[in-house]
């Protein structure tokens, strides 16, 4: 996908006191009575769901060593399922198979759907479905396969931020012009299928779904809550921010929240006028006397920041005035996975263009993935983009193959990028903790059966008494017996522990078991020792 660059040359104009003339995109459903979302604590609280078959633990099984250790530790922390394809059938087992298991287990799935057609401009992540028409059963077949259970949907990340042949309010032509693409009809059928996608969820009381905002360094706000409404917000539960991005969480719930006013106040004090909303390329507002500047994605914004460049106190006070007794009630999500130390300050006149979004070196994991935030309209931090995979070949304007600014070849764009997942880990804040047990096993088949000899390792500072090792097999295996300790088997769950004699595993203690069980000698992708995960070799 797109992982977009600041673009505040294109923005700019309309950022200034909002004299501009708004136009109103004609796919707007300005007469479309609201369908209430769902309750904005609905899911504060909940448990986020780990995918035992996730892309991140699948790329670990070709990895060893170090490269191994950092898949399996960033796949015990929950990241979002992403279907970017397939067909109605396809996608409806796929989604099934990750939201039956969540509601089992009582977690709470997040999901993207990722599959509108010209999908990021036909560049780094094409694809998509082929018309409007096949989007919609796409989407429909994935809303069905929710039903009535609960899960959060990001609905096209990129899709209103890269909108093919799509004029901007300030009357600009977007740059994404794909030749494919009919420029009088492109765009209207970008918003036609999002607001579908829209109403397919909401039709499912337990989907909390949102739409795309970009970030607080890309689309201004008054530019990105016009998209927001043209493509059905009101209808939905909200945005998300900073999807596969590196910015600050304080600046894109700073940048949310004025979305959400600006949202309101085009919507309900003054219809239409969002060239009116103030924004963070010039940040002036009666706090500050209206003395604006351009704002700066390199330090955290807040409304007591001495530096005007970082400072919210203008547009904070902007929208307080402008909306009155008027509340904001969109709510928003943030991206976390990747922006614990901020974006890349790449280094002036160096390269043709900096591309500062795609895999810049040295960036650090962000905040843990939480339902609570303390932030009064953010919903969540996720983690949408899944960390370690690759923004796609970045040449950074040069004729490549290699990445200049790291002097190799990047993977290609979703593939698994070892030496990012690597600084993801070592430069993450908070500091991600290592994982507590350690688990080796190997296995051999004899005819019908497999025998696998199993140890685990206790890495914790403290005695586990008693404990249990969980793993699931996904070809049906029926475990008979465990040799060196006792075993149960539910479905596809395997559980083994320590003998009656023997319960407790001291810290640095190695149990092992032999498992011996009929179907095929599979390797277990992710172990847990009485719930926390393990490295496996």
């Amino acid at each position: 996908m797109i992982h977009r660059r600041p673009r505040a040359g294109l923005m700019a104009a309309v950022a200034l006191i909002g004299s501009a003339a708004v136009l109103v995109p004609s796919a707007v459903h300005a007469s479309a009575a609201p369908v209430p979302a769902a309750e904005p604590d609905a899911i504060e609280g909940l448990e986020l769901y780990v995918d035992p078959l996730s892309t991140t633990l699948e790329s670990a099984q070709a990895l060893t060593g170090q490269a191994r250790a950092d898949a399996q530790l960033l796949a015990s922390i929950p990241s979002a399922t992403w279907f970017t394809g397939g067909t109605p059938e396809e996608v409806h087992d796929a989604v099934d198979r990750v939201v039956s298991d969540a509601f089992a287990e009582g977690t709470l799935p997040v999901l993207v759907a990722y599959n509108v057609p010209y999908r990021d401009c036909s560049l780094y992540s094409a694809g998509g479905a082929a018309d409007t028409e096949a989007y919609n059963a796409w989407i429909d077949a994935f809303a069905d396969a929710i039903g009535d259970r609960k899960a959060v949907v990001m609905i096209e990340p990129d899709g209103l931020g890269v909108i093919p042949h799509y004029t901007t309010l300030d009357g600009s032509l977007d740059s994404c012009r794909p030749a494919e693409a009919d420029p009088a009809t492109a765009a209207p059928a970008r918003f036609a299928q999002l607001n579908h996608a829209v109403d397919a969820f909401a039709a499912h009381p337990g989907v909390r779904s949102y739409l795309d905002g970009t970030n607080a360094a890309w689309l201004n706000v008054g530019e990105v809550s016009s998209r927001l409404v043209s493509a059905g917000v009101e209808r939905a539960t909200g945005f998300f921010l900073n999807v596969s991005n590196y910015l600050y969480t304080a600046n894109n719930t700073a940048y949310g929240t004025w979305i959400s006013s600006c949202i309101a106040y085009a919507t309900q004090v003054a219809e239409g006028a969002f060239g009116d909303c103030g924004n963070q390329y010039w940040n002036g507002g009666p706090a500050n006397d209206w003395q604006g500047v351009t704002m700066s994605q390199y330090g955290e914004w807040a409304s007591d920041a001495s530096n005007p460049a970082l400072s919210t106190a203008g547009l904070d006070s902007r929208y307080a005035e402008q909306l009155g007794s008027i509340e904001p009630s969109a709510r928003f999500i943030v991206d976390t996975s990747r922006n614990g130390i901020g974006p890349w300050e790449y280094p002036a006149n160096t390269y043709p263009q900096h591309e500062d979004w795609c895999n810049p070196p040295g960036r650090g994991a962000g905040a843990r993935p939480t339902t609570t935030t303390g932030v009064p309209l953010a919903d969540a931090f996720l983690w949408v983009k899944v960390p370690g995979e690759s923004d796609g070949k970045c040449y950074r304007g040069t004729g490549g193959p290699l990445d200049p600014a790291r002097g190799i070849e990047d993977p290609a764009a979703g593939q698994w990028f070892s030496e990012q997942a690597r600084e993801l880990v070592s430069f993450a804040s908070p500091l991600i903790e290592p994982l507590s047990c350690d688990v080796t096993i190997s296995t051999i088949q004899l005819g019908r059966v497999f025998m696998s000899t199993v140890s685990v390792t206790n890495a914790t500072a403290q005695k586990i008494e008693p404990w249990s090792l969980t793993w699931r097999y996904d070809q049906g295996q029926k475990v008979v017996t465990a040799l060196g300790g006792r075993f149960t088997q539910q479905g596809t769950e395997i559980a083994v522990s320590g003998t009656k004699r023997s319960p407790g595993l001291d810290t640095g203690e190695t149990a092992g078991v032999v498992v011996v069980g009929k179907g095929d000698a599979t390797v277990p992708w992710q172990f847990r020792l009485n719930g926390r995960v393990c490295t496996s070799r």
